[in-house]
């Protein structure tokens, strides 16, 4: 008996199914990174995860819900690993380590970019669910930072607006610097120090009607 079966035989029922949805996220994960949502069948999921097809629908109505639970679960998973990663500094500077800590993120789960990439044509319910979830945990931390004075004159829809920009600017980020043929690589230091000159001195000088386009 290998030492991950001993584990598992030691499990309760709870913990024992827990262990196996995970099993099946993860293999997911890999099957939809590599191959994309269309040809991630329940057959090439299981046999990744192995387990039994039988066992995937002790979990999953169908092959849809996997789908839909998928981005939003890496999504949270996301969530943790960054807060993990942020100290108790200043806000700015727990922005850029936000920042900093996505792109150590998508290292891990090279396959972040395509599942959600494609989230929005294949599984729209847990792209929209993984959208709802990141600008909610964002604007809270924002509204933090506004109460402690580190921000200034912004409303919370501005700020839902400000989180949607940054989720992006992420996106479009890590397929300019990250992805490659290779794979997935640090992102260069001259990124972090552009978002950090960003972040804390904002990109224009302000003169005459701040309110003018």
């Amino acid at each position: 008996m290998t030492q991950v079966n001993a584990k598992v035989t030691k499990l309760n029922r709870v913990e024992r199914n827990a262990w196996t949805k995970q099993k099946i996220f993860d293999a997911a994960t890999k099957v939809v990174g590599k191959h994309g949502y269309a040809e991630a069948s329940v057959a090439r999921i299981t046999e990744q995860a192995g387990v039994a097809q039988g066992t995937f629908y002790n979990h999953f109505e169908n092959r849809q819900e996997l789908l839909d639970q998928l981005l939003p679960k890496i999504g949270l998973d996301m969530v943790e690993f960054i807060r993990a990663r942020t100290g108790n500094a200043h806000a700015a500077r727990q922005e850029i380590e936000r920042f900093s800590a996505f792109f150590d993120f998508i290292r891990e789960v090279p396959e972040f970019l395509r599942i959600l990439n494609e989230a929005e044509f294949f599984a729209p319910h847990g792209y929209q669910k993984h959208l709802d979830n990141i600008s909610v945990a964002y604007v809270r931390i924002l509204r933090r930072a506004r109460i402690a004075g580190a921000i200034e004159d912004y409303s919370d829809e501005e700020f839902e607006a400000i989180v949607h920009m940054l989720m992006g600017a992420r996106g479009y980020l890590s397929r300019r610097y990250s992805y490659s043929d290779s794979g997935v690589t640090a992102v260069p230091d001259h990124v972090i120090s552009a978002y950090r000159k960003l972040m804390t001195r904002g990109l224009f000088t302000a003169s005459g009607d701040q309110d003018t386009p």
